[in-house]
């Protein structure tokens, strides 16, 4: 009897995607999801994943997973529970993510956060002994 051959993964698009079947499902993973993935998705959406839930019993070949739903800048917009077919899974090469934008630096220990600022900007501290007011 001629041995049969194993299925190859789906075409990729634009070499972007991978079938999900080649290893488990792990968090962070950027997944796209369209009908194949289950008939709920006819408009397919991009998710990124924060584990696979294995206690939950499900049908052969399904699973159940957490993740984040992203938007085009790759920020999550809703946390959502799917239930989905590992087949029709297409694992993204990249998480399609912006740069964020650089943070600024935190003022030096024990230096006030005004000092060198614009005088408008200061606020004047209370005299020493004395409380602020009450505002009833």
């Amino acid at each position: 009897m001629p041995q049969r051959e194993a299925p190859t993964a789906p075409a990729t698009r634009r070499g972007r995607e991978a079938a999900v079947t080649d290893r488990p499902i792990a968090p962070g993973d950027v997944l796209h999801l369209t009908r194949a993935a289950s008939p709920q998705f006819v408009k397919p959406i991009t998710v990124r994943v924060i584990r696979e839930v294995r206690d939950r019993h499900t049908y052969h070949g399904w699973t159940w997973i957490e993740a984040y739903e992203l938007d085009a800048r790759g920020d999550a917009v809703a946390k959502r529970e799917l239930f989905v077919l590992r087949e029709g899974l297409h694992r993204l090469a990249g998480p399609p993510r912006q740069a964020a934008p650089p943070r600024q630096a935190a003022p030096a220990r024990g230096t006030s956060p005004t000092r060198g600022t614009n005088p408008a900007l200061r606020q004047a501290a209370p005299a020493q002994g004395t409380s602020p007011a009450r505002v009833r």
